[in-house]
């Protein structure tokens, strides 16, 4: 399998480096690339297969036109990289509000009250990025015993699995990319869950289902264009949990949530990326 490779050298700008290279492999992860690693000189470089490659399509990274960090790039066409073998030399486990731990099969176990096991074949939802910390976080602070609760854009699964153990009775997961279904179901049952179920899709699978709790970490056009579909499948009283997006955009979601009878509950905050918790409050 052929991929190509994009070395990503900063070259000035007044952005953090470490979240600038955060928000980087975000973007970049959102429009199909699939692992990233870094180099000792802070620079990163990311890889997707040459079938999903086409020129032009980093016109949709926006920190790349972004006036508060610049960065060269070179590419470089390569047969085949070892992904296990590169994310043993860089993931690291880590630790959310000390009662969280996300980690790798080759990790030591935590002693911590919720324990994550998710193969690292990505960084995209490993919990390394901001969002997933986000929402995390989020649901935390939700009470999911004996609830439904849907995970849309599921990415590996993590959020669907943590909702299990904080005791949802049922979970649905769904994503539109073949590998990241593949990588769920091979993740849940990493995890020993009992109560998910993975699809391969997009909101177009959303028909008469209904559920207490709605996770949609994705980004922000994506987000716009199907909340309406997250809210009808949303229970009276129910809570979505939004993220995927900066700090920037969350009028232009609040907006929309507010013409779809949702109110705002709260919102966090990691380095310029968000997460909002709304509440459904239709009462019928």
């Amino acid at each position: 399998m052929h991929y190509i490779a994009l070395h990503f050298k900063r070259s000035g700008g007044t952005l953090d480096a470490q979240i600038a290279r955060e928000i980087l492999v975000a973007e970049l992860g959102a429009i199909g690339f699939e692992s990233f690693t870094e180099s000792d000189d802070g620079g990163l470089s990311a890889y997707i297969q040459s079938d999903d490659w086409s020129e032009g399509m980093l016109e949709r990274v926006q920190i790349l036109s972004s006036d508060e960090v610049d960065f060269e790039v070179e590419r470089e066409d390569i047969e085949q990289v070892n992904w296990n073998e590169e994310w043993e030399k860089n993931f690291e486990p880590i630790e959310v509000q000390g009662r969280v731990s996300v980690r790798a099969p080759f990790h030591k176990g935590d002693d911590l009250e919720y324990n994550i096991v998710i193969e690292p074949k990505m960084s995209f939802g490993t919990g390394h990025h901001e969002t997933t910390h986000l929402m995390i976080e989020h649901l935390l602070e939700v009470d999911l015993k004996d609830k439904s609760v849907l995970d849309m854009g599921c990415g590996t699964g993590i959020l669907a699995i943590f909702s299990e153990m904080r005791g949802a009775s049922e979970v649905e997961a769904i994503d539109i990319d073949p590998w990241c279904y593949e990588n769920s179901v091979e993740n849940v049952a990493r995890n020993n869950c009992q109560r998910i179920k993975v699809f391969e899709g997009d909101a177009g699978l959303l028909t008469d289902q209904k559920f207490d709790v709605i996770i949609a970490n994705i980004n922000r056009n994506i987000l716009l264009e199907d909340m309406s579909k997250y809210v009808r499948c949303l229970n009276p009283g129910g809570l979505l949990l939004l993220s995927g997006f900066y700090r920037e955009d969350v009028d232009k979601i609040d907006n929309s949530a507010i013409e779809l009878g949702l109110e705002l509950l709260s919102q966090k905050e990691r380095n310029r990326w968000v997460g909002l918790k709304y509440v459904n409050l239709d009462k019928a």
